[in-house]
């Protein structure tokens, strides 16, 4: 049960109001995403589920964070390239207000949702331990089509090329290539 969290700049520390065991809670391959109904800005409800049969690129971020500013350029770009294929959907928790959210929106030229969440949310993707309580952001998990995590990826000097570079039209690209047909 989450008790209480506290963001810093640059990350989200979470404080556990109950015991967890000692075992590892970090994402796991292949994972189905954990469901989420949370309001944007303008309090309209984004599920989801409503995205499914589309890519997501679900962001956790904070408006006053360095390195998310530049990430959501880069998310606005790849929205536009992939179209209809790929949905963006940054998540943020307090301290971010409603106008805070809005002044970085008018100031990226945001036109993908920013939805405002308790932690529940958060906590649910991140799934931290006594091991791992903290997180980078931007943090970004890529759900494919049928709701299952394809990609779990923390800000650090070793996802520089998802966050800054074409790392993450890469995986986009490997993720949206044909299947083979299956042998009979």
């Amino acid at each position: 049960m989450l008790g209480w969290y506290l963001m810093r700049s640059g990350s989200i520390v979470i404080l556990l109001g109950t015991l967890l065991s000692a075992t590892l809670l970090c994402a796991q391959p292949a994972r189905r995403a954990p469901g989420f109904s949370l309001p944007d800005v303008n309090n309209q409800q984004h599920d989801l589920q409503d995205y499914r049969g589309k890519i997501v690129l679900l962001e956790i971020m904070r408006t006053d964070c360095p390195d998310c500013a530049p990430f959501a350029k880069l998310l606005e770009q790849i929205q536009t390239h992939y179209g209809g294929k790929v949905a963006v959907l940054s998540i943020t928790n307090p301290p971010d207000s409603p106008d805070m959210v809005r002044a970085f929106i008018k100031e990226m030229k945001i036109t993908s949702p920013i939805l405002f969440d308790c932690g529940q949310a958060a906590f649910s993707y991140v799934r931290p331990s006594p091991l791992h309580p903290s997180i980078n952001i931007p943090h970004l998990y890529i759900v494919d089509a049928n709701g299952i995590i394809r990609g779990d990826f923390e800000f650090d000097t070793g996802t520089l090329e998802i966050f800054r570079g074409s790392g993450l039209y890469k995986e986009l690209d490997r993720l949206l290539a044909p299947k083979p047909p299956a042998k009979k």
